[in-house]
């Protein structure tokens, strides 16, 4: 709510007190988000966001196939539940200079995946696991990347750096007719279509 204070108005905010009385903001309510230190990763906020390539394909999760890849899909198909919905969960940061950390969930049918990476083979690959991304995050994981603009002068669309292995960046990979999701390094100075995303 509001509270009037000699003619200011002065925004007052929800708070939560999360587990290791770590304060957070509730849901939307990140006004004064420097003000709050906290080591853990705190989720602050969630949005829900279709993912796009360069091609305006969405990205799409087919758990059965173990499987994302960027897809031609109409509005009409755009639909919950279909593994074409993200939910981004941010989370809040006491280094803002790296980017925003977000992780990734998504609805397929009734169940619901996040993506994480996985080292196999000596390769690090993506994938969507069964599950609830959790509120808070002590220290490193890897189901979290750092959401970056794609470049100083593109500032709406975005890249994704996975946060345990920095210059590594999600990015999507032609094999045969499919466009599948990927972590590819990215060179120094170098920009990389592959890797913009917008939201």
């Amino acid at each position: 709510g509001r509270v009037k204070m000699s003619a200011e108005e002065i925004l007052v905010c929800a708070v939560k007190l999360g587990k290791n009385s770590c304060l957070y903001f509730d849901e939307f309510c990140c006004i004064f988000p420097a003000e709050l230190e906290c080591d853990a990763l705190c989720k602050e906020m969630t949005l829900h966001r279709v993912l796009r390539n360069v091609n305006s394909q969405l990205l799409v999760v087919r758990p059965d196939l173990n499987m994302a890849a960027f897809e031609d899909v109409t509005d009409q198909e755009m639909q919950s539940g279909k593994g074409m919905l993200f939910s981004m969960h941010c989370y809040k940061t006491t280094t803002p200079l790296a980017g925003m950390p977000v992780a990734f969930s998504v609805q397929v049918e009734d169940k619901s995946y996040y993506m994480c990476c996985e080292r196999e083979c000596g390769e690090t690959i993506v994938r969507f696991k069964e599950g609830e991304v959790p509120k808070e995050i002590p220290g490193e994981s890897n189901i979290i990347f750092f959401k970056k603009t794609f470049t100083s002068s593109c500032s709406k669309a975005f890249k994704f750096e996975y946060s345990m292995e920095r210059g590594m960046f999600l990015a999507f990979e032609e094999e045969g007719y499919l466009r599948k999701l990927i972590l590819k390094r990215l060179s120094k100075d170098e920009v990389d279509e592959t890797m913009k995303m917008s939201l």
